[in-house]
């Protein structure tokens, strides 16, 4: 008997003539998570399943937890591996059974015979695994519409597999398989999260932070790196980008209508962001942004930011309330770090009474006092790059 990991894939399955892509790039971030966990793992693919398998000095508390972090999988399981022989399947519950039912009072068995030559069919064995648990692990009752865990037996082409239902995975599609976009990551809650979503759909995603020194300290592009980390975790190695708007906030103070602040400086880094994007071969911008939870995220705001670029901008929380969010943000890790108290740049400059209903022409004329494209090339000549991962 051995201890093995198994992933149980979602979306991918329905890929078609497409299936072999997507599950090389899902196999691709998979070795890519274990990279720095102790020991040596080998990967098998049968029937939209993963099967790892560790070697004897193998973490497998770490690899079982790296793996829940894997987009593409609904299910992450660690079960045990034994003949295709039902004593050694019984041997195989009883020894693990304590802890696959741990805690539980009402169990079912659930078995799937993908080899047809095995002597016992699904219910013959589900009906010999049941009575073992109840003969051996008292205080338990069968509920097979609802337990509280499932003792799941697949009899393979080779081998058997033992455990106890698994936990939810990541869900969604392999990283990076769905092509490639720009984040406008600041260090507040809502555009991590919308990293993490966008990722959840396969697309790799690189960062761009805006920073305004001496408005904005260190400590808030350590926060922004943070958060980077902590998506890379998902998303895979990243790379963020780092610009400075600070000649961009100060050459608008006092020429351009304190009012609309904010939307021209929402416009400027739209700009910049797709020409880094265009760059790096990014197909696509994505930002934090959440249909009227500030003055510069009403639909006409939208509009006149969405106007001043020419490829497809995501919008992944834009239906989303803050307490929504921050549920999200919580889940993956990112709300403690956006909750520091560092300010990004659009805060230092934000206007007391912000327009929230603005028309491009108004836009257009404000930035007519300005050497827009002379700004951007500046505020671009000072990227810097950090690799993240």
């Amino acid at each position: 008997m051995k201890e093995i990991i198994l992933l149980k894939y979602g979306e991918v399955v329905l890929k078609g003539l497409n299936r072999g892509y997507f599950d090389s790039m899902l196999l691709k971030r998979a070795r890519a998570l274990l990279k720095g966990v102790d020991g040596s793992f080998t990967f098998e693919y049968s029937q939209s399943t993963l099967c790892i398998r560790g070697s004897e000095n193998a973490d497998i508390d770490s690899a079982y937890s790296q793996m829940k972090k894997l987009f593409g999988v609904t299910t992450v399981c660690r079960g045990i591996e034994c003949e295709k022989d039902i004593q050694a399947i019984k041997k195989a519950i009883i020894e693990n059974g304590g802890r696959f039912l741990k805690g539980a009072k009402t169990f079912k068995c659930v078995a799937k015979r993908s080899d047809k030559m095995f002597p016992l069919n699904s219910p013959q064995i589900c009906a010999e695994c049941g009575e073992l648990i109840l003969d051996n692990f008292k205080g338990l009752s069968v509920d097979v519409v609802n337990p509280d865990v499932s003792i799941n037996i697949e009899i393979r082409d080779k081998a058997a597999f033992v455990h106890g239902g698994g936990e939810k995975g990541a869900g969604g599609m392999p990283a990076g398989s769905n092509g490639n976009a720009l984040l406008l990551l600041s260090g507040g809650i809502d555009s991590p999260v919308a990293g993490y979503m966008i990722s959840k759909r396969g697309v790799a995603v690189d960062a761009v932070y805006f920073e305004s020194p001496p408005y904005t300290s260190e400590s808030a592009k350590e926060k922004v790196i943070s958060l980077a980390r902590k998506l890379s975790e998902y998303n895979g190695r990243m790379n963020l980008y780092c610009v400075s708007i600070t000649e961009i906030q100060q050459t608008m103070t006092g020429i351009c209508e304190t009012k609309l602040f904010t939307l021209l400086l929402r416009r400027f880094m739209m700009r910049i962001a797709e020409r880094i994007a265009l760059e790096t071969g990014a197909q696509a911008l994505v930002t934090g942004e959440s249909v009227g939870q500030v003055a510069s995220q009403t639909t006409m705001s939208l509009a006149v930011t969405n106007s001043v670029v020419g490829i497809p901008v995501f919008r992944p929380c834009i239906g989303l309330d803050k307490e929504e969010i921050v549920v999200r943000a919580r889940s993956i890790g990112t709300f403690d770090i956006s909750s520091l108290p560092y300010e990004d740049c659009c805060t230092v400059f934000t206007p007391k009474h912000p327009n929230t209903r603005p028309t491009e022409e108004l836009l257009v004329n404000e930035e007519k006092k300005l050497d827009v494209e002379g700004l951007i090339e500046r505020a671009i000549q000072s990227k810097t790059c950090i690799r993240i991962g």
